[in-house]
């Protein structure tokens, strides 16, 4: 089975570790500390889905120190959206977005953590066909 593991880079590991799962609700796995003494890297999951992590060291930039979006994680989760919204907003996530119905059929809010990553968190509403949203479908 082939899958991709989202791999973030903090500049803080140990605080992101945190962070994640008191704003979000993710699993610690793994945490191994190198020589440097940081974090090198750590495994969370989130309803079993894995994420990767790990602090690169010197010369990293982040996100909110670029002044930039890198990239936008999408979950599409089985649970409460409204529920994990309020959660994460009373953690103290800086939220972007509200929970908001989208046409493709999904309810989704963007959140984004201490170092500028940008989260999107969603529940699948209904089944919306590609061609009714203005979506084309690439052929085989």
């Amino acid at each position: 089975m082939t899958r991709i593991v989202p791999y973030l880079l903090y500049k803080d590991c140990e605080a992101a570790l945190d962070w994640l799962a008191r704003a979000f609700g993710f699993d610690e796995v793994l945490r191994y500390t190198g020589e440097q003494g940081y974090v090198n890297h750590a495994e969370m999951q989130f309803d079993g889905a894995p994420i990767y992590m790990g602090n690169p060291g010197e010369g990293y930039r982040n996100p909110k120190e670029l002044g930039q979006e890198t990239v936008g994680l999408y979950i599409e989760m089985e649970g409460d959206v409204d529920a994990h919204f309020e959660h994460a907003k009373a953690a103290g996530a800086e939220i972007l977005e509200p929970p908001t119905d989208q046409e493709y059929g999904h309810r989704r809010y963007t959140a984004r953590d201490p170092e500028g990553h940008h989260w999107f968190f969603a529940q699948i509403t209904k089944d919306v066909p590609a061609e009714e949203w203005g979506a084309q479908v690439a052929s085989a």
